[in-house]
């Protein structure tokens, strides 16, 4: 059985590294796409991983699918079109903040009747984001895929990141990443997208209103400062770990792939008996893979594996 399935965009980064002698920007075509990261950090952090999603029949769909197989992604989901691969351009900021420009493609395309199913019944997780709810037939083909995750008892983890360039309003981008949360076991949102899908920036008022929604699991990431949480009634935090900032690229999807890397771990029902010491533990393991990734440039190329962090942990 595959433990992490995650379904939506793969793509490439096309990510600035800095300006060559004549002060022109220089960039990496690095692999990335929300879903894809989740799937590769989950997967170099120990767990068993497959990714369904569209690529072009082009150089770069080949790359990407390369690069999930490489990294012990089963790919088999992957479908590809005569569309180009997807692309987005980001700049970083000196403070290793980054700004998005897609030039969107194959990904927006997958139908539903291009889903595995087999993968999607045959998993304890199925992971997707809000990119791919930002315009048809993905958006279908996505929500497709949860429902039929949810019908076979396979728990639902969801990331509402937001990208204000793919949607054509705030409230159209708030009413469809709002959409899927009654299906939704995991939910990991941003600080910045807490008041977007909620009204309040209040972490305890916020997360109790997506626990509310029927949300189980609520994680809010704070940057720095580390991860909010609440889980049956209880909230709490835990601290982020201090790092020099290279690129926050992937840092988001590298703590989701590690708090589901470890949360399937505990047998078929990933959440059930999960008491709040065991949380805060896997919490504090997602936010020392987070900073690792933090700390290097691209989001893929910068996610570390269970070794490093273990090297790590011993070496204090």
């Amino acid at each position: 059985m595959t433990e992490i399935t995650t379904i939506g965009e793969v793509l490439i980064d096309l990510t600035q590294t800095g300006v060559n002698g004549q002060n022109v920007p220089v960039f990496a075509a690095n692999p990335g796409g929300a879903p894809a990261n989740v799937a590769v950090a989950a997967a170099r952090l120990g767990a068993s991983t497959a990714f369904i999603g569209k690529v072009g029949r082009d150089g770069f769909g080949a790359y990407l699918t390369g690069v999930l197989t490489e990294n012990g992604v089963d790919a088999s989901g992957v479908r590809a079109d005569e569309t180009p691969t997807t692309m987005a351009v980001v700049t970083v900021a000196p403070s290793g903040e980054r700004s998005f420009r897609f030039v969107r493609g194959a990904d927006a395309l997958l139908t539903e009747g291009e889903v595995d199913t087999a993968l999607v019944e045959g998993t304890k997780v199925l992971h997707f984001g809000s990119v791919s709810l930002t315009a048809e037939p993905a958006r279908s083909a996505t929500l497709f895929a949860a429902r039929h995750a949810r019908e076979h008892g396979v728990l639902v983890s969801y990331d509402p990141n937001y990208r204000e360039a793919l949607w054509p309003d705030r409230e159209e981008a708030v009413a469809q990443m709002c959409a899927p949360l009654p299906m939704v076991d995991v939910l990991k949102l941003s600080d910045e997208e807490l008041p977007l899908l909620t009204g309040t920036a209040d972490p305890a008022e916020g997360t109790r209103r997506l626990a509310d929604r029927g949300v189980s699991l609520v994680l809010l990431t704070l940057g720095g400062e580390g991860a909010f949480w609440r889980w049956q009634g209880k909230t709490g935090l835990v601290p982020g770990v201090a790092t020099t900032v290279a690129d926050t690229n992937g840092a988001g999807d590298t703590f989701l792939g590690a708090v589901l890397s470890r949360l399937v771990r505990r047998g078929e029902k990933s959440l059930e008996g999960l008491t709040v010491p065991e949380l805060e533990d896997i919490l504090a393991f997602a936010n020392r893979a987070a900073s690792k990734t933090c700390s290097r440039s691209g989001a893929i190329p910068a996610m570390p594996t269970l070794a490093e962090l273990r090297e790590e942990e011993v070496a204090r």
